[in-house]
């Protein structure tokens, strides 16, 4: 029997207009691409730059070796999810591969669109924590590729209420 794979995203509208959302996405085959300071440090500069042209709001990010978090809040009616992460993993991926000749990215990432409930606050901690509980450092504040393009993070980043990604909930209460 064949697999597939069902449909992941929401209504193409709802990833449009002035609203957070929590997006994760992962390296292929999960290979450590940002392991060191160069690869790091170019994936949050071209973060910094597609998040401006695009009209989004970097509130948190976190480059792990291989996986990137970021928690973003789209500035205007005109800005657009999706188009904002298909640039910036098209842009990324062509340079990868010229220099490395091979693929950069999976196909998805994960995504939530923060409701009414959900603290900015406790996504952002958990995007920081991350680090911390990949044991790379004891105070995520300490990570050099962890931080905010809009706000003073390393004050922002106090420990508080833990928070769950919504794919993950279901795996880590099992």
């Amino acid at each position: 029997m064949d697999f597939v794979r069902g449909r992941i995203r929401l209504d193409a509208a709802r990833y449009k207009g002035a609203r957070w959302y929590f997006v994760t996405f992962c390296c292929a085959g999960r290979g450590p691409v940002f392991g060191d300071a160069e690869g790091a440090s170019w994936m949050v500069e071209v973060l910094r730059q597609e998040a401006t042209s695009h009209g989004f709001a970097v509130y948190a990010y976190c480059v792990m070796p291989d996986h990137v978090h970021v928690l973003v809040m789209g500035m205007g009616e005109a800005s657009d999810l999706l188009m904002f992460l298909k640039i910036l993993k098209q842009k990324t991926a062509y340079q990868f591969q010229k220099k490395f000749q091979r693929g950069l990215w999976q196909k998805r990432f994960y995504d939530h669109v923060l409701r009414e409930n959900d603290s900015v606050e406790r996504v952002a901690a958990y995007i920081w924590m991350n680090p911390v509980r990949a044991g790379f450092c004891k105070d995520g504040r300490e990570y050099p590729y962890s931080g905010s393009f809009v706000v003073d993070w390393k004050r922002e980043a106090a420990p508080v209420e833990a928070w769950v990604p919504p794919w993950k909930e279901t795996t880590e209460k099992a």
